[in-house]
């Protein structure tokens, strides 16, 4: 069974001010915290690479994803006192991807458009 893939993922990539990483990473498990509450959240989680930190996160359409910068918008302020923010990239299908274009124009983002693919559901035993 398949389904249409609605899904868009956004990805921040954060340069973090020498001698800050501790309290960036103290600040990324309040996001973890609001984001938990966001019923259109799949995933959200950061990972870091020397003075960078990425957060890895999907949602399950761009309304959702939207709503979320809405619920964290304040946390990202917080978070631009101690880094930069070097690099967007959102990534979607084009009808989903077209709803944010004008929202986030202001953030400057890489847009990608899934070509192919789709969200057939499987449950975790299919892994097995």
């Amino acid at each position: 069974m398949s389904t249409e893939d609605t899904c868009c993922s956004i990805a921040p990539y954060f340069k973090v001010e020498e001698g800050r990483m501790d309290e960036f990473k103290a600040l990324t498990a309040r996001f973890v915290e609001a984001t938990g509450t966001e019923e259109g959240a799949l995933y959200y989680g950061f990972s870091y690479n020397g003075d960078v930190a990425y957060c890895r996160e999907g949602y399950i359409n761009g309304e959702s994803l939207l709503a979320h910068l809405d619920n964290v918008g304040a946390l990202v302020q917080e978070a631009l006192t101690m880094s930069s923010l070097d690099r967007i990239e959102i990534h979607g299908p084009e009808s989903e991807v077209a709803k944010l274009r004008e929202p986030l124009a202001g953030l400057n983002p890489a847009f990608s458009y899934l070509s192919l693919g789709s969200a057939d559901r499987i449950s975790v035993s299919d892994w097995s």
